[in-house]
């Protein structure tokens, strides 16, 4: 067999090895530090060539929680249950999340074991108000398993990288039943060169992946007592298309406007702040408020979107205090920007903010 073979064959079995991972679509974890955080703005930050696993920077400002405080009852047309003993996944749109007839209390310690059991360290733990959010990882599984990653790769792991990183933020909410909502929503983040000779990278966010989300649902499912066949049934099942998000300006004022009830939209909306890394200070369902905190860059110099919502920026100042507003009739929603006393807000932040959750809505 000449040299040219050989390379061919080679080349092959890598392409093959590398197909067999996504096909299986496994999920194999590794925290991309050990304790200290990674929060960063996605697309400020360089990689650095000596440290594959950090990505350097500064905290994030907009990292979110809700508060677990008891919702009212879904009606039964809002979304399809699917129970497996006390664990049901419901669906409404492209949404799903547990619902456990179970206190939080009694989920916390199981919930945060499972991460731990997946490869993920914390970067929040708050359990009082029902929130943990992982350090960033990476899915060494998407790594090829080709012969030379199998012997060399077992010395020096860290050559090899998938230049894609995620975390997930758990948020656990109490129901007025006595049960408890389990949401979890993912973030991601992928390395890019920057010029065209490929000599220095930079981290900048990806699309958030649903797929994942719900898959990690399902692995949750098992944590908490459902079968393997059952868990993957209630996951697999099809879901409805949800309406998209549209911006517009009513009275001067920019919104997002939604074609569903006030139900569905607040949901969407408290979704749509964790997956976009806002901090939730607290919220009033009642009044259909979520109260926020965004760090404004210090010019108007042209950034992305992400590097304007997050602290690490040099260019950050103080927190600034919004309001974000749902109001419904019938089956319309419109969600505006409110400043910290309560009056509608215009101004380039405001926009940015809509800006920002109307693309993670649609």
């Amino acid at each position: 067999m000449n040299a040219t073979t050989r390379l061919g064959l080679l080349g092959l079995a890598l392409s093959l090895s590398a197909c067999s991972v996504l096909e299986n679509d496994k999920i194999n974890y590794k925290s991309a530090t050990k304790g200290a955080t990674l929060e960063v703005p996605p697309d400020l930050s360089q990689l650095s060539r000596e440290t594959r696993y950090t990505v350097p920077g500064g905290a994030v400002s907009a990292a979110a929680f809700e508060t677990a405080q008891a919702q009212q009852p879904r009606g039964a047309a809002s979304a399809a249950p699917q129970a497996v003993g006390d664990v049901r996944i419901e669906r409404d749109g492209n949404q799903r999340w547990l619902v456990v007839k179970r206190p939080v209390d009694q989920l916390w310690e199981p919930v945060r074991d499972f991460w731990l059991e997946n490869g993920f360290v914390f970067s929040v733990e708050q359990p009082k108000l029902g929130l943990l959010e992982t350090d960033w990882a990476e899915n060494r599984a998407k790594l090829p398993q080709d012969i030379i990653r199998s012997t060399i790769g077992k010395v020096f792991d860290s050559l090899y990288s998938t230049g894609e990183r995620d975390k997930f933020r758990t948020r656990l909410e109490r129901m007025a039943d006595g049960s408890t909502e389990i949401f979890i929503t993912h973030r991601g983040m992928e390395e890019v060169y920057t010029n065209t000779h490929k000599d220095s990278t930079v981290w900048q966010p990806r699309p958030a992946d649903p797929e994942l989300e719900t898959e990690f649902l399902r692995r949750l499912m098992l944590k908490l007592g459902a079968s393997q066949e059952q868990a993957k049934a209630a996951a697999a099942a099809p879901i409805a298309v949800t309406p998209g998000a549209r911006m517009a300006t009513v009275n001067n004022v920019p919104v997002v406007q939604l074609d569903e009830g006030f139900d569905r939209a607040w949901r969407r909306v408290g979704v749509s702040l964790d997956r976009t890394g806002f901090t939730v200070e607290d919220r009033d369902r009642s009044q259909g408020v979520y109260f926020v905190r965004y760090v404004a860059p210090r010019d108007k110099k042209e950034q992305g979107f992400f590097s304007k919502l997050f602290s690490g920026s040099p260019d950050a100042v103080a927190p600034l205090k919004y309001r974000i507003v749902v109001r419904s009739e019938g089956n319309q929603s419109t969600v505006s920007v409110l400043n910290a006393t309560g009056a509608p807000e215009s101004s380039e932040n405001a926009q940015r903010i809509v800006r920002v959750l109307a693309d993670d809505l649609k």
